[in-house]
């Protein structure tokens, strides 16, 4: 399989995500969205296609720097910033981690990057309380495949325009919006802690299992097709057992059945019963 297979038209996928986050947003009763802004590709991506939907007067982007947060990820961050012309502000979560990281041992590097994906979400939530904007999310299809994300944390959002497409394809959609290509070529890390990169704590590259992703879920092969492609049976192996393992990470919390209307099961829709004015 070729990559070029999981291109895309990106000026039609522009106007669908545009229209997605308008229509989403205003059915909630809401205006204007807040997001965390990393510097890296895919809260750059999910700013520029809010800004678009919803003009840049309604939408606050949020810097949110740990004491070792890369330099680098902050200038990116006030790039698009000042290209977008957004409001943005920045708040330090160090003396909030910090506090929790008195009791978790430094080399439990996952704990204290949970600590980290999730107190930067609870800066988020107040802000968008007080701003009565909805939390826009920036997790994309792979990593939410492959549950490289934390629950509560970096996961969380009130609408998300990019969970349905791969890390691949958000690079495509970057280049078709403009975003400037040091955010686009840089590689991709949640900045938890110091060197971290996404494909060094995977150990393969988004490439690669894009397009074992693709063949498994969009092309629908079975194990001997997809082997047959030469993708080696270890990797294929991993990756359906992370894609397995983390179905959890992408569903709402699951609540015993026990009438004949229950909530997030057969009771989902009450917000489009009628248009918000």
């Amino acid at each position: 399989m070729n990559v070029q297979d999981l291109h895309l038209n990106y000026h039609i996928v522009e106007e669908m995500l545009k229209a997605f986050l308008v229509n989403e947003i205003h059915k909630f009763g809401f205006r204007s969205l807040v997001l965390g802004l990393s510097g890296g590709i895919d809260s750059a991506v999910v700013c520029e296609l809010a800004v678009r939907a919803l003009g840049a007067q309604n939408v606050l982007a949020l810097k949110m720097p740990y004491r070792s947060s890369s330099p680098e990820s902050l200038e990116h961050a006030d790039l698009l910033i000042e290209k977008l012309g957004i409001r943005s502000e920045e708040q330090s979560i160090t003396e909030v981690v910090d506090a929790f990281f008195a009791s978790v041992p430094e080399q439990e590097l996952l704990r204290r990057g949970n600590i980290m994906a999730r107190t930067r979400m609870v800066f988020l939530y107040d802000v968008s309380a007080r701003e009565r904007s909805l939390v826009a999310g920036t997790s994309n299809k792979t990593e939410l495949l492959l549950g490289y994300g934390t629950m509560f944390g970096d996961m969380a959002s009130a609408v998300n325009p990019i969970g349905d497409l791969y890390k691949t394809q958000i690079r495509g959609l970057a280049r078709h919006l403009g975003i400037p290509d040091a955010l686009i070529e840089k590689a991709p890390s949640a900045d938890l802690w110091e060197g971290q990169s996404d494909e060094s704590d995977l150990g393969f590259s988004y490439e690669e299992v894009d397009q074992l992703l693709y063949m498994m879920l969009e092309k629908r092969m079975d194990k001997a097709a997809i082997l047959g492609e030469g993708v080696p049976e270890p990797f294929y192996d991993r990756v359906k057992q992370m894609v397995v393992r983390n179905q959890y990470k992408r569903m709402m919390p699951v609540i015993a059945k026990i009438s004949g209307r229950t909530p997030g099961i057969d009771f989902r829709y009450a917000r489009d019963w009628q248009e918000v004015k």
